[in-house]
């Protein structure tokens, strides 16, 4: 037998191999090309500590190290920084280049890695933290603002509810609640409570890590941490109004608060078990972005797909209940109408032609979609509210005294408070729940043009400068005619498809060439007469980007659709909490900022504890004189 068989096989086999690793690596191969093609490899960019992660390690303590701050007085407006694989990201908080990529939201949508796990989160691919184009444009026309008004009461039940139960705690302390910051043993459906490296922390570990009291408070003030209740009362929230669902994670009225209550409610326990995985970073997550195959090894993986298949039993249980309810929602029945957001959305899915009617698929992801989207986010507003007001007590003093000069039962005059408004979009413009959001350049040209408000310095490639060279050659050139030789001064940024953008919530929110020197104080006041400046902000809700864009069209967007039914709640809670109670902390208890989708808080001295917000807090008795202020 000739000896030129077994080399042909091997050499066969090398090639598939070969072929196999190519294949397998084409992601990895897409992004080094596009990164050596990219226009965005023209602009300005902070040098790269790390060729894999690129500047990704900077940005996990972003709100702390102020990175995109420094990198703005250094770079200007617009530039870029590196990702994985070193790959550029556009970085700007130019008005006009934001309003053009916000307002053309279909062409700008969130990268495939984000989406993947949104929907991973049980959003599905069709929620509206997920959905694209005209998926989008019909949940956006089916889900309607009217119904606010009605399930305001839901929103006091619930605020309420929790101001009781703030009051007995105050009134009868746990013993523990004087020598540890938590007084509240948190539930394992109270998605604050879950630590970064995704443990959950329980009730019986509390007790034995004893310290001091860190707020240094006075006696008739009791530490309770804020988050771990406001994540429970704004999950009942979301449960009872987004879909008519009981949800059960505050204790009952008459049940003691100290003790460690926990909702036997599945969809919670569900929802609670996927959003957990999302607080575990390590590399095979990182890897899996780019790699889709890898995530069946994630040692969690199991456990989403049942928790996963958990949520769409559930879910199409509600949907079947809730078509029968309608149903019988004749104008000749007795039977109330359910003002829910999934009966809402059953009743005008009904009445519109098949074609632009959702999919079961669509109305299924809509359930996990108000849990993730509007129970995190508003659980985090309320806590960042009560910090910031915590801190300035002066500010909170005044709203008290607002509050308490208004009828308890006009909740219309409530919500339309000057002062209580002030208040919450200073909040929100200081301490916006989501930081930040990515979008990727998916428009039908290859290259689109973004334009710019104020132009910057583009380097001129390297080809081009030295066909400048060559022509040159005959003559000296300066030192100055050669710093002009290679930047060009541009009017817009250049983009190509799969090019990446960061949309800078925060750093917008807080821009002092916008907001004024003091743009990082929490001052409600300054409301009554901004800076000119600010208009320009393509912000949904007062000039902020914290609801992300206002000015949508054809070209589509995808602002928070949901922002009403956010600030009302959050409007509500602030009201029947400030009214009775004060919260205080110590000057000398450091609270930091960890960002995973939602910014959420930590103790910096018992970092240990996982996230969480220890503030004072102490009755304040209706005959209390409120000092002039």
């Amino acid at each position: 037998m000739p000896f030129s068989f077994p080399f042909s096989f091997l050499s066969s086999l090398l090639v598939l191999v070969s072929a196999l690793v190519l294949y397998s690596l084409r992601p990895l191969l897409f992004l080094v090309v596009a990164r050596f093609c990219s226009p965005l490899r023209l602009l300005p960019s902070p040098p790269s500590p790390s060729f894999f992660l690129g500047n990704l390690a900077q940005l996990a303590d972003q709100e702390n190290n102020d990175i995109f701050h420094t990198w703005t007085e250094q770079y200007g407006h617009t530039f870029t920084y590196r990702g994985f694989i070193n790959g550029h990201r556009l970085f700007t908080t130019d008005p006009t280049a934001l309003s053009y990529i916000l307002g053309h939201a279909y062409d700008f949508p969130k990268p495939k890695f984000i989406t993947d796990a949104l929907a991973e989160m049980g959003a599905g691919h069709d929620g509206l933290l997920t959905a694209q184009g005209e998926v989008h444009r019909r949940q956006n026309q089916a889900f309607s603002p009217s119904h606010i008004k009605s399930i305001l009461p839901i929103f006091r039940e619930k605020a309420e509810r929790l101001r009781d139960i703030f009051i007995q705690l105050v009134d009868a302390p746990s013993p523990r609640s004087a020598s540890h910051p938590r007084s509240v043993p948190p539930c394992p459906n109270s998605l604050s409570t879950i630590h970064s490296s995704g443990d959950a922390v329980h009730g019986n570990s509390l007790s034995t890590h004893p310290t001091s009291n860190p707020l240094n408070t006075e006696p008739s003030v009791t530490t309770i941490d804020v988050l771990a209740w406001l994540g429970r009362a704004t999950l009942d929230v979301i449960g009872e109004a987004g879909f008519g669902y009981a949800l059960n994670s505050l204790p009952p009225p008459g049940a003691d608060p100290h003790s460690t209550h926990k909702s036997e409610n599945e969809l919670a326990h569900a929802f609670a078990a996927i959003f957990s995985t999302q607080h575990q970073f390590r590399i095979l997550t990182v890897l899996a972005v780019w790699f889709p195959f890898l995530r069946r090894f994630r040692p969690e993986s199991r456990a989403i797909q049942e928790a996963q298949a958990r949520m769409q039993r559930i879910g199409t249980q509600l949907i079947n209940d809730r078509k029968a309810t309608i149903s019988q929602n004749l104008p000749e029945s007795n039977v109330p109408i359910s003002r829910d957001i999934l009966s809402v959305l059953l009743r005008a899915n009904a009445a519109i032609s098949a074609s632009q009617a959702l999919t079961h698929s669509e109305i299924l992801s809509q359930i996990s979609t108000f849990l993730a989207a509007g129970h995190e986010t508003t659980a985090s507003a309320l806590t960042w509210t009560l910090y910031a007001l915590a801190r300035a007590s002066t500010a909170q003093t005044r709203l008290r005294a607002a509050l308490r000069a208004c009828d308890r039962s006009d909740f219309h005059a409530v919500l339309n408070l000057p002062l209580l408004e002030y208040t919450v979009r200073e909040a929100l413009r200081l301490h916006a729940p989501v930081s930040g959001t990515l979008r990727v350049y998916a428009g039908a040209a290859s290259e689109c043009f973004v334009p710019l408000q104020n132009p910057i310095r583009v380097r001129v490639p390297t080809w081009r400068r030295l066909f400048r060279w060559f022509r040159c050659s005959s003559r000296s050139l300066t030192g100055e005619a050669e710093e002009k030789g290679q930047w060009n001064l541009q009017s817009g940024i250049y983009l190509r498809h799969g090019d990446i953008i960061n949309i800078p919530i925060q750093s917008v929110n807080r821009a002092t060439d916008l907001w004024g020197a003091d743009a990082r104080v929490f001052r409600p006041e300054r409301w009554a007469a901004l800076p000119p400046a600010v208009c320009a902000v393509p912000g949904l809700y007062a000039h902020t980007l914290t609801f992300l864009n206002g000015n949508g069209g054809a070209a589509g967007n995808r602002s928070c659709i949901g922002y009403r039914f956010a600030l009302a709640e959050i409007k509500v809670f602030l009201a029947c909490l400030l009214r009775d109670l004060e919260f205080s902390i110590g000057d000398d208890v450091v609270i930091e900022k960890r960002v995973n989708i939602v910014t959420r808080p930590i103790l910096v001295s018992a970092p240990e504890m996982g996230n969480q917000m220890p503030l004072g807090v102490r009755r304040v008795p209706l005959d209390e004189v409120i000092p002039a202020v």
